[in-house]
C-alpha cells in the first residue's frame, strides 16, 4: 500500500512536470503567460512597505484573454497541487478519523484562495472588508484531529502560492508534504502502545489496542 502510494505520487508528479516542460519547449513565449515566477519577485524585490507590499505581475498579461488564462491557469495549478494531497490523506487516516468533508475542503479551498488573493491582492481596503465580511458569516468545522490542520494549512498555502503567481511554490510545497506524511506513514513514527493513534496503521497492527485477554481453556 505505501509503495503504491510512493510510486502514484511520483509518476503524478513526474507526469505534471513532463508536460510543462514539453510544452515551454515547443512553446518558449508559453512561459511568459504562466503564473510562475512569484517567489524569485518576492526574494529579489522585498516590499519596502508592509503595510503596502508588491503586486505579482505576470510578464506580457496585457488584455483580458491573456488574464482570463492566466487566471485558469493558476486555479488549475492550485487543484492539480492539491490532488495528490487528498491521496495521502486518503491513505493515512484511519477509518475512525476519516473525514471525506476534508478531502474535498484539502481540493476546492486552494482554488477558493488563489481568487481571493487576486481580489484582495492590490487593495488593503478589500482585505479588510474580507475580514468583515467572513467575520460575519461564521463558519464552524471542527477537526477530528490537530493533525488535520496541517492539511488545512497546506491547502491555504497553496492557493496563495497561486494567486501571487508562484505555483512553483505550490508544487514544492505539496510534493514535500505528500512524501513526508507518507513516509512518517509507513515508518509510523511516533507510534506508541496504548497512545492514541494519528495515522493508520501501516502493517495493519493496532498497537495502540488493550491486549485481549487470555483465552480460558476447555476442560
Amino acid at each position: 500500500m505505501g509503495t503504491k502510494l510512493l510510486g502514484r505520487l511520483t509518476l503524478y508528479y513526474v507526469a505534471i512536470a513532463v508536460i510543462v516542460f514539453v510544452a515551454v519547449q515547443i512553446w518558449p513565449e508559453f512561459r511568459n503567460y504562466l503564473p510562475v515566477g512569484g517567489v524569485e519577485q518576492l526574494i529579489s524585490q522585498p516590499s519596502k512597505n508592509p503595510l503596502q507590499g508588491d503586486a505579482i505581475h505576470a510578464q506580457h498579461v496585457a488584455n483580458l484573454g491573456q488574464s482570463l488564462f492566466w487566471l485558469i491557469v493558476a486555479i488549475i495549478g492550485a487543484f492539480l497541487c492539491s490532488l495528490p494531497v487528498s491521496w495521502v490523506y486518503m491513505a493515512v487516516r484511519s477509518g475512525e478519523e476519516y473525514d471525506q468533508s476534508l478531502v474535498h475542503t484539502i481540493l476546492v479551498l486552494p482554488m477558493v484562495v488563489t481568487g481571493i488573493v487576486i481580489v484582495v491582492q492590490n487593495s488593503l481596503a478589500l482585505a479588510f472588508s474580507l475580514a468583515g465580511i467572513a467575520g460575519a458569516v461564521r463558519f464552524r468545522n471542527s477537526l477530528k484531529s490537530s493533525g488535520d490542520a496541517l492539511f488545512i494549512l497546506l491547502a491555504v498555502g497553496i492557493g496563495l502560492s497561486a494567486g501571487i503567481g508562484a505555483v512553483e511554490l505550490a508544487a514544492v510545497m505539496s510534493i514535500m508534504l505528500s512524501y513526508c506524511f507518507t513516509m512518517l506513514w509507513m515508518a509510523e513514527y511516533g507510534e506508541k502502545a496504548g497512545m492514541k493513534r494519528y495515522l493508520a496503521d501501516f502493517d495493519g497492527i493496532d498497537h495502540s489496542a488493550p491486549p485481549e485477554p487470555p483465552k480460558k481453556k476447555k476442560k
